[in-house]
């Protein structure tokens, strides 16, 4: 495995950088024959060449000969692209089923040399030790993985219960760490409107650190509550899914974030706002904020979404823009990474194709960490301890009548609130439905089937019984899982209580994942040992058991894209429009709780 360079300051190595451009001195590497990609100018430079030291850009200019010595490597690019390493500007690693470790051994390979990283999963089961133990592998990777300190956990207060609550005086430390870049997505948006004491604390201790306060304001209300929320202090926002909504976020201040996720297909219908109403494109990012590890296997990752904007019509060098230096500015790190440029971290990647983006060699802190898809560099891992490995408490065990939802006395069928599932996006629809009674129990039918809220940090043995639609299930099946954002309770959804019992005691049993009943046998299984978020097996053996987990779904009737990042956010009650927690179900339009029973129309 390839030694990556540690991460020297540009004051403690300006003498050598001076020295190899002004020729005293040899490179470490120099790349030769190039079409430089200058995000900087936004222009092709065809021949520019690039010379490193201590694993930083010294010269970029047309020829870097002066810069060669005896001991320098010497890469001819033959006329192939030079594009900086590409930045993920909001994301959440554990959507990835990985740790930090092993999410960067997957994303490495496909270009992306920074990340902007929220691990507010692990802050709801964890705690503050939990979002350190995240930091603190990332900052041992080959790659640059920037942790946003977790501002909501719970997200919701007062309509969730999570395993540990984060405080203002938990942000004030965490400002202290060295690889804290900002503040995670504040996304008790209702808090910050109403002026809520903590939301507003922990954006003032952001602030007084000098750092970047994320956003997430899920409403589509673009009155007085956003401007005030857009007052608090977010400087961005990736909950965007129309061109309005981009357009609005950039005349408030904010970079509007566009992601493309495993399920969130939401560049599209936004970008439009640079490629044809022509705003500034330097306000505008790129991002995933969720992908699971088969679409990392499979699919790609900041690749894919770059590779996706350019199909939208953007510009490729706007786009390229959008996920290098654009990012790095909204961080204030420009004059650190997200160019190649002198003085930079020598982050980069050579392609032989600027739109198809084929990623043909990865270059990091000036040493190629990856070459046509296979990774060099090692990527160390931190020993988790036991006890994050033990996170799912069910306090008993459950059977079938934990999931019997009794009926109104007397009544033949029931009017219920429905989950309404929107396929390639987080919203979901509140729905109401008919549904029959049989012994007393209402049961789910025509693609409406049951979900469930099971409790698993404090072992009350809680269970919440709802309804959900859009999966289309069919047969008799159960699928459960410990990833339920945010909270992270555990999410079972099926067709038959008996078959959700097995499910929710299997994951009891295998400490958190994610699992699939069908007539009572186990079809697929997940484990999540790490907070029943992460595994710290390799990303191929991870996706080759989410593969499965697909499939099973699909057997079963199952047809929507990514259903799994669908299922997994259903617990998530600062998205409209409905939603489940440990306490009931959750009106997001209102922020408040509701009853499963709707009354009968005036």
């Amino acid at each position: 495995m390839e030694k990556v360079t540690e991460i020297n300051t540009w004051a403690d190595c300006a003498a050598d950088l001076v020295a190899v451009a002004a020729g005293r001195k040899p490179a470490d590497l120099v790349i030769r024959n190039t079409r430089l990609a200058n995000v900087q100018s936004r222009e092709v430079l065809d021949g520019w060449e690039v010379a490193v030291i201590a694993g930083r850009f010294a010269y970029v200019g047309p020829d870097a000969g002066h810069c060669i010595g005896d001991g320098t490597e010497v890469i001819d690019a033959k006329g192939r692209y030079l594009i900086p390493g590409l930045c993920d500007g909001h994301m959440h690693i554990e959507s990835g089923m990985l740790t930090p470790a092993e999410f960067a051994r997957a994303v490495a390979p496909h270009g992306t040399t920074t990340m902007f990283t929220d691990p507010h999963e692990i802050a709801n089961v964890l705690g503050l030790r939990g979002v350190r133990l995240m930091h603190d592998e990332a900052l041992m990777q080959p790659v640059n993985i920037y942790t946003q300190m977790p501002s909501c956990a719970p997200s919701a207060p007062g309509l969730e219960t999570t395993g540990y609550e984060i405080s203002a005086e938990d942000v004030a430390e965490a400002m202290t760490w060295p690889g804290i870049i900002g503040l995670g997505e504040m996304m008790n948006f209702p808090g910050v409107v109403n002026g809520d004491p903590q939301m507003l604390a922990e954006m003032a201790e952001t602030m007084r650190a000098g750092k970047t306060v994320g956003g997430h304001y899920a409403s589509p209300d673009r009155g007085p509550a956003f401007h005030a929320y857009a007052a608090g202090g977010p400087a961005d926002d990736h909950e965007g899914t129309r061109e309005s909504d981009s357009i609005d976020r950039a005349r408030q201040g904010m970079r509007s974030m566009m992601r493309l996720g495993s399920a969130w297909y939401d560049v599209e219908s936004q970008i439009t706002a640079v490629t044809e109403k022509g705003l500034d494109p330097r306000n505008f990012i790129l991002c995933t904020d969720d992908c699971h590890s088969g679409t990392l296997v499979n699919d790609g990752h900041m690749n894919r979404v770059l590779r996706h904007a350019i199909e939208c019509g953007c510009d490729p060098m706007v786009a390229l823009q959008m996920c290098t230096i654009n990012t790095a500015t909204h961080f204030g790190l420009e004059r650190e990474l997200g160019s190649i440029a002198p003085g930079r971290r020598a982050d980069m990647i050579l392609t032989s194709d600027l739109a198809a983006l084929p990623i043909e060699q990865v270059f990091a802190r000036g040493v190629m960490i990856a070459q046509e898809g296979r990774m060099l560099a090692d990527c160390p891992h931190l020993d988790w301890p036991e006890d994050a490995r033990q996170t799912v408490h069910l306090g008993k065990e459950l059977t079938a009548a934990d999931f019997g939802i009794e009926a109104p006395e007397g009544a033949n069928s029931a009017r219920v609130r429905v989950i309404g599932v929107v396929e390639n996006q987080a919203p979901t629809e509140a729905l109401i439905r008919e549904l029959p009674v049989i012994d007393g129990l209402v049961e789910g039918e025509g693609g409406t089937c049951q979900i469930a809220l099971v409790e698993r940090h404090r072992a009350t043995g809680g269970v919440v019984n709802a309804f959900v639609s859009g999966f289309n299930y069919e047969g008799r099946m159960a699928m459960a899982s410990t990833v339920a954002h945010d909270s992270h309770h555990m999410i079972v959804v099926g067709t038959d209580r008996e078959n959700m019992a097995l499910a929710a005691m299997r994951l009891g049993e295998v400490g958190g994942g994610v699992t699939f009943y069908k007539d009572a046998e186990e079809q697929a299984l997940v484990e999540l040992p790490i907070a029943g978020l992460m595994s710290d097996s390799p990303a191929h053996e991870v996706a080759a058991k989410a593969d499965r987990l697909v499939a099973a779904m699909a057997a079963s009737g199952c047809r929507l894209n990514n259903a799994y990042m669908q299922h997994s956010l259903l617990a998530l009650p600062v998205i409209p429009a409905l939603r489940i927690s440990d306490l009931g179900l959750v009106d997001v339009s209102t922020f408040q709780l509701t009853s499963l029973f709707a009354e009968e129309p005036a």
